[in-house]
């Protein structure tokens, strides 16, 4: 099956999982999308001459926008893919679970910074067999909860005897994230916050972000879930807190996951992706350039961090 004629075939499948399964929200946004569609359906021949003229296929990424490091990362693999003469196209999924899904059906072709081996772990217990992971890029990925550096709780073991405090409401994200899930089924349960009168209150990731940023101006108290690495954790006055039992799990590596048979199909690509390893730093300023930078040009904020970063990521020898 020529490269133009599969990507059409799942475009196809992308329109029936956003009109059938469970509300899944896919927007395509194309680099680079000049009617390949309708040259995948005139033939091979045609196909097999753009590729002859150096077009290396068609790789879609998926990820879910408000995760900012699938954000930072997705605009990083376009960057270098393109270059590397790929087209790459974005599709935006709402939903961890279906982003998954679509991953190891084929309906996306990457998922450029996964959590795997803690927060996704039931994702990867169910669609695992087929999905390629294609290399870690980051090695400290932890899950936390977080106040305001002002409030006095320094430890989770503390929020039962200060509900007051925070209303019983603690701040989290979309429904289906995994740090959702370890603070609903682990972290509340280990801790006795249920029985102190605690609710998790799931939106989203922008909603918890907008109510942290409204309670820090008003020097309010607020209960929220987080992530490291994170911009957030330094553009606003919050502090994490102690995790003496562990119920937030441990440290854990950011993937890249492929669809399966990933690197058989696009093995430049994947010696590409799976030579990225970032430090905290490096991290951390690809995301403020990416994020807080330039919100409305993401590209252009990996533009420049590549531009400060040149030797960082290694490219195969032509």
């Amino acid at each position: 099956m020529s490269t133009h004629r599969k990507h059409l075939r799942r475009r196809q499948g992308l329109a029936l999982v956003s009109a059938a399964a469970l509300g899944l929200t896919l927007a395509a946004c194309s680099t680079d999308d000049g009617g390949s569609d309708d040259a995948g359906a005139e033939g091979t021949d045609e196909s097999t001459e753009e590729m002859a003229d150096g077009d290396m296929g068609t790789i879609t990424l998926g990820y879910l926008p408000a995760w900012t490091d699938g954000l930072s990362m997705a605009y990083l693999a376009d960057n270098l893919l393109t270059e590397a003469g790929y087209t790459v196209e974005h599709q935006d999924v709402q939903e961890a679970g279906l982003l998954y899904t679509a991953l190891a059906e084929g309906d996306v072709d990457m998922y450029p910074s996964a959590w795997p081996e803690v927060t996704h772990a039931q994702y990867m217990e169910e669609y695992g067999d087929s999905i390629d992971d294609i290399g870690t890029y980051y090695d400290n990925a932890k899950l936390t909860m977080a106040v305001p550096e002002y409030t006095e709780v320094d430890s989770i073991a503390e929020l039962a005897d200060n509900v007051d405090l925070f209303d019983g409401t603690i701040v989290g994200i979309e429904p289906g994230a995994g740090l959702t899930a370890a603070v609903q089924d682990s972290v509340i349960p280990t801790y006795g916050l249920d029985e102190a009168g605690y609710e998790l209150q799931t939106s989203s990731t922008t909603a918890m972000l907008t109510e942290l940023e409204q309670a820090t101006e008003d020097e309010e108290d607020i209960l929220v879930t987080l992530w490291q690495p994170f911009w957030a954790n330094a553009a606003y006055p919050v502090k994490t807190l102690e995790d003496p039992e562990g119920a937030l799990g441990e440290a854990e590596g950011l993937h890249f996951l492929g669809t399966s048979g990933f690197a058989d199909e696009y093995p430049e690509a994947a010696e590409i992706i799976g030579g990225i390893q970032l430090d905290d730093t490096q991290f951390g300023t690809l995301e403020d350039l990416v994020v807080n930078e330039n919100p409305d040009d993401p590209a252009a904020g990996v533009e420049a961090w590549l531009e400060e970063n040149p030797d960082v990521i290694p490219m195969p020898e032509s």
